[in-house]
């Protein structure tokens, strides 16, 4: 009887020995296979040769001179925007010694230094074009005991408007830009750490354009709703940009006036319209950005120019004709961002243009251009301003000295 039991138990352990054993031997076969192309494949000498990549993480843009960096320089890809409160015992004295610390550090940030109590300075090394811009509220000037310029106070109200408060006003403003958004943090983090003391954040706003790379320098940027925003931009390094930008009075001499204003954009709604309502509503074909009367970005508008059953091609009503001045006296220069925030509810999207302009006089550059917009832009059926403020940016400064000086000096 003991035979059949044995006989029994054979198969299965068979079984077991057959499929240990093809294991076995597919590990075998497959640790052979391996030597074999181990000996009689070519193994490549070394990582595949890197493609040409431009890079511009070293590249810098000079923090001294005549002007403020960040106004004439092409504007980068990332910024931040933060306003400033100054604390209740900061006087002409204090102000001094925070605008020399922050003009130092943003000096030695913008060059790809550390700043001077810099925690992280691997994180200093690569600017990529970071500038710092600093701007003054009147609240500042106040405090400095100096007079600014009559137009430094907050814009006449408008019927458009919807401010909010956490995006409007401030004693201090800095924009710091930059290709590289790691590197626009840092900077943002440390110039606060310095400010601290002094004062405290009102407001941070963070915009983008392309990233670099993407398109060529000085490429009209492109908002959210498709359109081009800022074609008529005088370019810098001329006679008009001079003209329309710096500012020849007192300790403002060699500064502008910056006018930041946040702009929701009403993108679910904008879904809706077709593209000639939308073309229609700016007045340039949203494809290259031309006016509806040309056929490139550049053309000179017509605004004479009548459809075969007589209305005007570019409508009355067009954004590009409320926004364009007669007067060549009343231009400014553009230099937004784009937001796009997390969306609340059952919206798609909560985005919207940071809009930046310089000019010499806000009073008679930007005021009459915001009211001809006010009075009437079809636009502002998808647009909302939320947030409004007006700043003085002075002067470059020279090495040793800091931005500030000609007023506190």
């Amino acid at each position: 009887m003991a035979a059949p039991e044995q006989g029994a138990r054979r198969p299965s352990s068979t079984r077991r020995q057959f499929l240990l054993g093809g294991a076995v031997a597919g590990v075998g076969a497959a640790a052979a296979i391996g030597v074999d192309l181990a000996l009689t494949s070519t193994a490549p000498a070394g990582p595949p040769a890197a493609a040409s990549v431009p890079l511009n993480g070293a590249d810098v843009v000079p923090f001294h001179g005549v002007h403020q960096a960040g106004i004439d320089t092409d504007a980068q890809a990332h910024a931040t925007f933060v306003a400033l409160d100054l604390r209740a015992d900061v006087d002409r004295e204090g102000l001094r010694r925070l605008l020399r610390v922050l003009s130092d550090d943003a000096g030695r940030l913008t060059q790809g230094s550390p700043a001077l109590a810099d925690s992280e300075p691997e994180l200093a090394a690569a600017p990529a074009r970071l500038t710092v811009t600093f701007g003054f509220g009147p609240g500042l000037v106040a405090r400095a005991q100096g007079t600014g310029p009559a137009w430094l106070r907050p814009l006449p109200p408008f019927g458009i408007d919807r401010l909010r408060d956490e995006f409007s006003h401030g004693d201090l403003l800095l924009q710091i830009a930059g290709d590289d958004p790691l590197t626009v943090a840092h900077a943002t983090r440390m110039l606060l750490k310095d400010a601290r003391s002094f004062a405290q954040v009102r407001w941070t706003q963070q915009g983008f354009r392309r990233a670099y790379g993407t398109v060529a320098p000085g490429t009209t940027m492109h908002n959210l709703f498709g359109q081009v925003d800022g074609t008529a931009n005088p370019q810098p390094g001329t006679t008009h940009f001079d003209e329309v930008v710096w500012s020849d009075a007192g300790w403002l001499a060699g500064g502008t006036g910056a006018v930041v204003r946040r702009i929701h954009m009403d993108l679910d709604k904008w879904d809706k319209l077709d593209r000639p309502g939308r073309e229609d509503s700016v007045g340039r074909t949203l494809s290259n950005g031309a006016p509806l009367t040309g056929t490139a970005e550049h053309d000179e508008p017509d605004f004479d120019a009548k459809s075969p059953i007589g209305f005007p091609v570019i409508p009355e009503f067009s954004h590009m004709r409320r926004s364009r001045p007669d007067d060549a006296r009343q231009r400014i220069f553009r230099r937004g961002y784009n937001y796009d925030e997390r969306p609340a509810g059952g919206d798609v999207s909560d985005s919207g243009l940071i809009f930046v302009s310089f000019q010499a006089d806000v009073d008679a550059q930007f005021v009459p251009i915001q009211r001809r917009l006010d009075e009437l832009d079809l636009l502002n059926e998808w647009t909302t301003p939320i947030g409004s403020a007006v700043f003085a940016i002075p002067p470059g400064c020279q090495p040793g000295g800091y931005i500030g000086e000609t007023l506190l000096a």
